[in-house]
């Protein structure tokens, strides 16, 4: 979907049409679903953050001023309310799983790099770097979201989420490295 396509289905939405909403919720659905199981390793709470933030989204749509900052908006409400349902689940079981997991991650069907030992490589990589790298990395890479919007989700400076970027490239480059000289 172009972006001035999902402009004008948020304009649409916000002044009440039911079927602008409902597209909106289908065509990201599984990019939130996969977001929320990031944070979180569990699918059915994962499910349910999903569902839980598209009601705080339908109640608060009106409010967003920006269409175009719509899909940050969205993220960052699947963020808040996976951390609310883990800190709930926390109190009720102490055996919650807190870290993102990038291994069930897969490239798109008849995408080579799928079927490479290097991206199996790099998903593994990409799983020991610190979770705050991570986050960005997952974003920035996996779910194409811009700079400015992976701020907006994360709450933070772009500029630190470049940081945080560079940081990783250089971790990552590494390590890929160093782990091809021990695969030769």
């Amino acid at each position: 979907m172009h972006k001035a396509e999902e402009d004008l289905l948020v304009i649409a939405a916000q002044q009440g049409n039911e079927k602008a909403f409902t597209f909106l919720c289908k065509y990201y659905q599984t990019s939130l679903s996969r977001f929320a199981f990031k944070l979180c390793g569990d699918r059915h709470q994962a499910q349910d953050a999903v569902q839980d933030a598209w009601i705080r989204i339908a109640k608060k749509l009106k409010t967003l001023d920006d269409p175009r900052a719509f899909k940050s908006w969205i993220f960052k409400a699947v963020r808040w309310c996976t951390y609310d349902l883990m800190r709930k689940s926390l109190r009720n079981e102490a055996d919650c799983q807190q870290d993102i997991s990038l291994e069930n991650i897969t490239a798109p069907e008849g995408d080579e790099i799928g079927k490479s030992e290097h991206f199996t490589t790099l998903l593994s990589l990409i799983e020991q770097l610190p979770e705050i790298d991570k986050q960005a990395v997952y974003l920035f890479y996996l779910e194409e979201m811009k700079i400015s919007e992976i701020a907006q989700v994360l709450q933070i400076p772009s500029g630190t989420v470049k940081s945080r970027l560079n940081r990783a490239r250089k971790i990552l480059h590494e390590r890929f490295n160093r782990n091809k000289g021990e695969i030769s």
